[in-house]
């Protein structure tokens, strides 16, 4: 009977998987995807800016900008883009809690639309001050979708697939990073006259978010936990898995809505102050900050010119960045597939730990490079090799902390930590490297170094495995971790529903 009945079962089971797939699509293209697509885009158009900045200032004053004031200017413009990532960051927790995952996400793209419009018209109008305001609206929209897209794939994702579901994320991030170098190549939006085009290209990931997202489920965790609705949660549970048995992951969402009765969401500020989350919210921070201070994004920065001096032609860099980019999809993609196997420790000991492997190699090579000519091609290999550890580990299993380390009480809140947290050692690191470039020459990767190997050892000593468990469970061994003197667990209270949308 069983073996009669399983190929008219498939078919459904294939269908339910479609609309996970189509879940993870929909909240990554306009999601994280944004994110790293508008980073990358505003590499290719930046003297086209530049010399637009000044002909406009040009035309208002009859004088033409200072050197400097360009560059200032230019330097206005990049950095406004971590700024709004910060201002979204803060808004995400309030966002998740009082509209829901789903809407929030839907609600965050009138950030791209208005950003588009600006962008756009720009040139038109003769005003730069667009442009700025532009790139806030879309740092603002990465802010809010890196916090809550995480959230939102981990809450729906079954446990045998949560990390890597929510890995999913850092592929979003590192296509969107590709797809900006390729769209900004000078034989498509590259050029002199198509810049504004460029920018306001970001309108199309925004529009298929719209256009989809509406058609697919809430996070069943949020229906259930945060709105006390029974029917809504087994109805969005039924569209992602099916009509099996769910009994098992209802009996697990009742038992951590439980565990959070009688109580409200957490406000950033009350993580730090809470003594049970002492380990997690120090773990956020520490992997955090490594994530960000790591030197990956300075390898980006640093490729053009070791490509240069390696004798590749100026024609060809573009498309050797290009391979940059690939490399770290690539990872993402094989990091997205191993994390249920491996787990999230050896994920990240190994890639902080290949990742201070080739920055030592890459250091030693730029001090050999007038000796050795040939050292140039090992920097080369090493940058690659350098990204290539960033995907298969930090780049994607960071993002799943807040998600996977907090109850659904505290989830927000460390969404927004994590969140601000990342976009302000963002700017910092975007403000200091050329100091560091110019003051220590060579031995740039030095502090890198340093932080790629406190990220290894921390992860190994405090961070524990959250392989194949129930948000209930991480809940319960955090809570042992914390109180290793308490032989009981927490006393959960009795199963009344209460609202706890509160911020």
């Amino acid at each position: 009977m069983e073996d009669e009945l399983e190929p008219s079962l498939r078919p459904r089971t294939q269908i339910q998987g479609r609309i996970l797939l189509l879940t993870i699509c929909a909240a990554g293209i306009g999601g994280t995807f944004q994110f790293g697509y508008n980073l990358s885009i505003i590499n290719a158009p930046t003297s086209h800016i530049q010399e637009f900045t000044n002909e406009t200032w040009q035309a208002r004053t009859g004088e033409p900008l200072p050197d400097h004031l360009v560059l200032l200017m230019w330097s206005l413009i990049v950095s406004l883009y971590p700024l709004g990532g910060l201002f979204g960051a803060l808004l995400a927790g309030p966002l998740a809690i009082t509209l829901g995952r789903k809407k929030s996400l839907l609600v965050n793209n009138i950030f791209v639309v208005s950003a588009a419009i600006l962008f756009g018209f720009s040139r038109k109008a003769g005003s730069f001050e667009m442009i700025m305001l532009g790139r806030l609206l879309v740092g603002v929209n990465a802010g809010v979708s890196m916090n809550i897209q995480p959230m939102y794939l981990g809450e729906s994702a079954p446990k045998e697939l949560r990390g890597a579901v929510a890995m999913s994320s850092g592929i979003f991030t590192a296509l969107g990073i590709v797809m900006g170098q390729v769209v900004g190549l000078r034989e498509l939006l590259g050029g002199p006259q198509a810049w504004p085009l460029l920018l306001a290209s970001c309108l199309v990931p925004g529009a298929l978010q719209l256009a989809s997202l509406p058609l697919l489920p809430e996070s069943p965790r949020y229906l259930l936990i945060d709105c006390g609705d029974t029917e809504a949660c087994l109805a969005a549970l039924r569209r992602l898995r099916g009509s099996g048995d769910l009994a098992g992951e209802l009996e697990e969402l009742e038992e951590e809505r439980a565990a959070c009765q009688g109580c409200r969401a957490r406000r950033p500020w009350e993580l730090f102050q809470h003594r049970a989350l002492r380990r997690q919210v120090t773990s956020l921070v520490v992997l955090g900050s490594a994530m960000e201070l790591c030197g990956n994004d300075s390898v980006y920065a640093y490729a053009s010119s070791v490509f240069r001096k390696a004798g590749v032609p100026e024609a060809k860099i573009q498309y050797a960045i290009i391979g940059t980019g690939s490399c770290e999809l690539l990872t993402a993609v094989v990091s997205c597939v191993v994390i249920e196997r491996v787990g999230r420790r050896v994920l990240l000991i190994g890639g902080y730990s290949l990742m201070t492997c080739w920055g030592s190699i890459f250091t030693v090579a730029l001090c050999l490079q007038s000796s050795f000519p040939w050292t140039l091609y090992l920097a080369m290999a090493c940058i690659f090799a350098f990204i290539l550890s960033f995907g298969i580990g930090p780049a994607g299993v960071t993002g799943i902390l807040a998600t996977e380390l907090f109850d659904q009480m505290a989830r927000p809140a460390a969404c927004m930590v994590c969140g601000a947290l990342m976009w302000i050692m963002l700017f910092l690191v975007g403000l200091g490297f050329p100091f560091i470039m110019e003051a220590l020459s060579h031995f740039l990767y030095v502090p890198f170094l340093g932080v790629c190997v406190c990220g290894a050892i921390y992860t190994g000593l405090f961070l524990p495995e959250t392989k194949g468990k129930t948000f209930q469970e991480i809940s319960e061994e955090l809570h042992r971790l914390s109180f290793p003197r308490r032989a009981q667990g927490p006393t959960w209270r009795s199963l009344e529903v209460i609202q706890s949308t509160e911020l």
